[in-house]
């Protein structure tokens, strides 16, 4: 299965699949409102303003695992993002990235491997990972690599899709 064939809820709870940003890179982020690692709310903010309109969409994905740190309702999380951080990408609905109850998304994205060869589990908020146009993820940053750092800005020019 893609990752682009998954159902997803958004945050304001309509059905959706990544399927919907077929075409466009992604930077797909597990998050947290309540974490230390929260400022990098910002760095995902500039990039998804900077790289928009040349085929780039972070993704949010609210996740209470580590620590109870994202605790809010969905519209809870949204005011928080946007009156906070003025997030503008797409959110999708509170997930689990780990254990049994582990959405389908990160059932798959846990396999990618960082920059060091470790896959498995997330292992905190903020984790990203860098998809290709076609769906296929293709780099994995763990939680304390800013988001507008040399190695992640780098992944995603490599795989931001061609002019038309």
């Amino acid at each position: 299965m893609s990752l682009y064939d998954i159902p997803l809820t958004a945050l304001d709870g309509q059905g959706t699949t990544l399927g919907a940003y077929a075409g466009r890179a992604l930077l797909l982020v597990n998050v947290a409102s309540r974490c230390g690692l929260t400022p990098q709310y910002v760095g995902l903010e500039r990039l998804q303003e900077e790289y928009a309109e040349r085929g780039l969409t972070v993704v949010g994905f609210p996740c209470n695992q580590f620590g109870g740190q994202e605790p809010g309702t969905a519209e809870e999380i949204q005011e928080f993002c946007s009156a906070t951080y003025g997030v503008t990408f797409p959110m999708m609905g509170k997930v689990e990235v780990n254990g049994p109850g582990r959405h389908a998304v990160f059932t798959e994205l846990a396999q990618v491997e960082d920059a060091s060869g470790e896959a498995g589990d997330v292992g905190w908020n903020f984790e990203k990972w860098v998809v290709d146009p076609s769906g296929e993820p293709v780099a994995r940053f763990r939680s304390r690599v800013e988001p507008e750092s040399a190695e992640v800005v780098a992944a995603i020019e490599r795989v931001l899709p061609s002019p038309a």
